[in-house]
């Protein structure tokens, strides 16, 4: 096998075992080899293997892999292959540091499925699980090298008004998009206070377990099993591997790498609740955290008393004493909508429509059937960390379904167009690049019906 420089190396997404087993399910092909070269651009090698892990990977997400023929994914692989190759051209860079983060996480989820770090190595033919992650992290490097090189070639792709026009009508009349139900929504949250009273509770429980285990010799692991309240828990409190440019809370870093190996931390708050972390290994910039997170507990009064305050919001916004807006700048608690009157912005587009049928199934429920400035009911909201909080809604503006309409939907009509140019550039570059890049497809798929031009070249 090779790696992604086309030096010989095992394919690390996909063993010969598990290749064998998938073989059968795929769709047969003839003069089939099981680790044949199926096409080289540049200096990377697309592998029989390569396009049964396509397969394999389709399957795994769910996705009905009838209709995709062998030649459509040598093709795909073959574009990212060329992406790459002039990303190394064009000097693109991708650092270890973005890269650990999403290999540890694929770790983190190899270990929860196979039950241990050795099946791990083992199931993949490594000798160690060090390994392994380098040879992960060169597959994630090649994938995001391909992304970004393909990021540039678009970047200064741009539509003018008038190209966006043209667009729109040279598309005829019974053939234009129908645009889902979309909703403007805002928010008022409200969140039970939390007592310092609350807050001591849960440091002086973090303190006994930090003293049975730093002074009894208890297992952190076991501990972080029994009382953690995130979803590593299960895993002994044990986060993936850590380095200081990773997105985790600055106050989780500077006490992670404030740390001697196998010190454990006096108890310390983020914003994510309460933890104390043991260090269980350092490797140069790279550390191995197990951690223990609490909440604070809400007291029956607390609670009782911030939802006699939704209530009286909500009730003086439906008997008109205030504008839904001016209640959400003065009451809310949520920061990041306060200040817009509560509106909420689709995290795609960043703009203030929401597509009913993209929503999220807890918000969806309440707003579906407002009609434009009714408010809907209070309800409890409940975020990641189990925190919950005090909700209402209303519809600032709807959108019902739709045909396309260039004057109302002019933004989703560009963006349409931006796309359909961006694909145009695309081609153009890549018939551009296949001719002045060495490309050699095996004669298995020289009948092939690429989108681009990669047979031309040898013909």
């Amino acid at each position: 096998m090779v790696d992604s420089t086309g030096v010989a190396k095992e394919n690390p997404l996909l063993n010969t075992s598990l290749e064998n087993r998938v073989v059968d399910s795929l769709k047969p092909f003839k003069r089939f080899k099981a680790e044949g070269v199926s096409a080289v651009v540049g200096e990377y090698v697309v592998l029989d293997s390569d396009i049964d892990k396509s397969y394999l990977e389709f399957q795994q997400n769910g996705v009905s892999t009838d209709d995709i023929t062998r030649c459509e994914l040598l093709g795909k692989l073959m574009e990212d292959k060329l992406y790459l190759h002039q990303a190394k051209i064009d000097s693109i860079m991708v650092t270890d540091a973005e890269l650990n983060p999403q290999v540890d996480q694929l770790v983190q989820y190899m270990i929860g499925q196979l039950g241990s770090e050795e099946k791990v190595v083992d199931y993949y033919r490594k000798d160690n699980l060090l390994q392994l992650k380098e040879e992960l992290r060169d597959a994630k490097r090649d994938l995001e090298l391909a992304n970004r090189m393909q990021a540039r070639v678009v970047e200064n792709v741009e539509v003018t008004p008038e190209e966006v026009r043209v667009f729109f009508f040279a598309i005829p009349e019974d053939e234009r998009p129908v645009f889902s139900a979309e909703v403007e929504v805002a928010q008022i949250v409200v969140e039970p206070k939390i007592t310092e009273a609350s807050k001591q509770a849960v440091i002086d429980r973090l303190n006994e377990f930090r003293a049975d285990i730093v002074e009894n010799g208890a297992s952190f692991a076991t501990k972080a099993v029994l009382y953690s309240k995130d979803g590593a828990a299960g895993k002994g409190g044990l986060l993936p591997s850590m380095r200081r440019g990773d997105p985790y809370a600055k106050e989780f870093k500077d006490v992670a790498f404030s740390l001697l190996e196998g010190e454990v931390s006096e108890p310390f708050e983020t914003e994510f609740g309460f933890h104390i972390l043991k260090v269980d290994k350092i490797r140069g910039q790279e550390i191995d955290v197990r951690h223990i997170i609490l909440f604070p507990e809400l007291s029956e009064s607390t609670i009782n008393e911030a939802k006699e305050r939704v209530e009286k919001i909500r009730t003086s916004i439906i008997n008109d004493s205030i504008s839904f807006g001016d209640a959400a700048r003065l009451y809310s608690d949520e920061l990041t909508t306060r200040n817009n009157g509560g509106q909420l912005t689709n995290p795609q587009t960043l703009d203030t429509r929401l597509d009913l049928t993209k929503m999220d199934p807890t918000l969806s429920a309440q707003v579906y059937n407002l009609k434009e400035g009714e408010v809907s009911k209070i309800f409890i909201d409940q975020d990641r960390t189990g925190k919950k909080t005090f909700k209402f809604l209303t519809v600032s503006k709807r959108y019902d379904e739709h045909p396309a309409d260039f004057v109302k939907d002019y933004e989703k009509i560009k963006e349409l167009a931006l796309r359909q140019k961006q694909i145009t550039t695309i081609e153009k570059w890549q018939d551009k690049h296949i001719k002045n890049t060495y490309v050699n497809v095996n004669e298995d798929y020289q009948d092939c019906d690429f989108a681009s031009d990669w047979v031309k070249k040898i013909k």
